[in-house]
């Protein structure tokens, strides 16, 4: 009896032993092992990858270690990366606290006022997006789950759908992420701006505009407009014309038809044939001719109160503009603008 019972004991010991040295940290190295943990992954899909990733001795014993412990219900998903010779319990914290690694990432920015073809070359050139696709998608707003967009017009007659919708801002994504998800992110922001508006919706139905519709005055103001304070004035002078009758006569919706804009227009080019040349058709062009700021926006929807129907940018190096309610103030202040050149 008393030999059963040593033979016993040695096997305890033994197996022990044996247990004990498949809990050990396997060989040490400086060189980490990075590995994904899959969204839903059991622990004992887990142990197994942590086997075969060569970062514990035995799966089937760190399921049991886990298990007497009461451990490993609280695995986070992510990418880890762990140098081998790491123990159990330290295994188990990283994962448990989702020590995971920090994902690359890549900052760009769409400044204000810029079109879409502007956006996929500047995004293009930086390796952030495929320009093709970008100018694609960009005719193609159904293939993007953002609410706002979602009763947009889709006009043939627009160069670009999404144009005045892509907003400007500096982005921080995933360094490889897709067009499609750039532009995702991009509409997403345009949406969470455009809805901290207050009383937007009442605002536009009290001046039977159509968000798109402002979109378009806003992105006219944004092109036109340098100086701030003088965006609530110049949105003021686009519905004074409106109202009036009148062409608009914007520069900016012309220099919109170039695929790069011109120091200074030709008469030539007031002539071009477009939905867009605003010389030539009275209203709103088709669409917006840019993304345009918040302020812009904001200008777009609360005009300020003028008689003025002109204005012109002086030429002394402010950016301001001189207004006028009647074209032979106008005259003047375009004799104006040229002597202080």
């Amino acid at each position: 009896m008393g030999s059963l019972l040593l033979v016993l004991l040695l096997l305890a010991v033994g197996a022990g032993g044996y247990i004990w040295s498949l809990m050990r940290p396997v060989q040490a190295s400086s060189e980490p092992v990075v590995f994904e943990i899959k969204s839903g992954a059991g622990t004992s899909q887990i142990a197994d990858q942590l086997q075969q990733e060569g970062l514990i001795r035995n799966s089937l014993v760190f399921k049991g270690y886990l298990k007497w412990n009461k451990l490993g219900g609280k695995f986070m998903a992510g990418t880890y990366a762990m140098n081998p010779g790491v123990t159990f319990d330290e295994i188990i914290h990283k994962l448990n606290s989702g020590d995971v690694v920090p994902e690359e990432m890549v900052k760009f920015t769409i400044p204000e006022g810029y079109t879409v073809l502007q956006m996929a070359d500047k995004l293009s050139a930086e390796g952030i997006v495929d320009k093709k696709e970008f100018l694609k998608l960009a005719n193609e707003p159904s293939a993007f789950d953002v609410e706002i967009i979602k009763n947009m017009p889709v006009d043939e007659e627009m160069r670009y759908a999404l144009e005045g919708y892509l907003f400007p801002e500096t982005y921080e994504m995933k360094k490889g992420s897709t067009t499609h998800e750039v532009m995702q992110r991009m509409l997403e922001e345009f949406q969470t701006r455009v809805n901290s508006i207050p009383d937007l919706q009442a605002k536009l139905e009290e001046k039977k505009l159509s968000l798109h519709e402002l979109l378009t005055i806003a992105s006219l103001v944004e092109r036109e407009v340098v100086v701030d304070k003088e965006r609530a004035l110049v949105a003021g002078v686009i519905y004074n014309r409106i109202k009036e009758d009148m062409k608009l006569e914007i520069d900016a919706t012309v220099q919109y038809l170039l695929d790069k804009p011109k120091a200074r227009l030709l008469f030539k080019d007031l002539k071009v044939e477009s939905p867009y040349n605003t010389y030539l058709n009275k209203g709103l062009p088709p669409g917006p001719i840019a993304s345009p700021s918040l302020a812009s926006i904001k200008a777009a929807l609360s005009p300020e109160a003028s008689e003025y129907l002109f204005y012109v940018t002086k030429k002394d190096g402010t950016s301001g503009h001189l207004f006028a309610k009647t074209y032979k103030e106008h005259e003047q202040n375009i004799a104006k603008s040229k002597a202080a050149q």
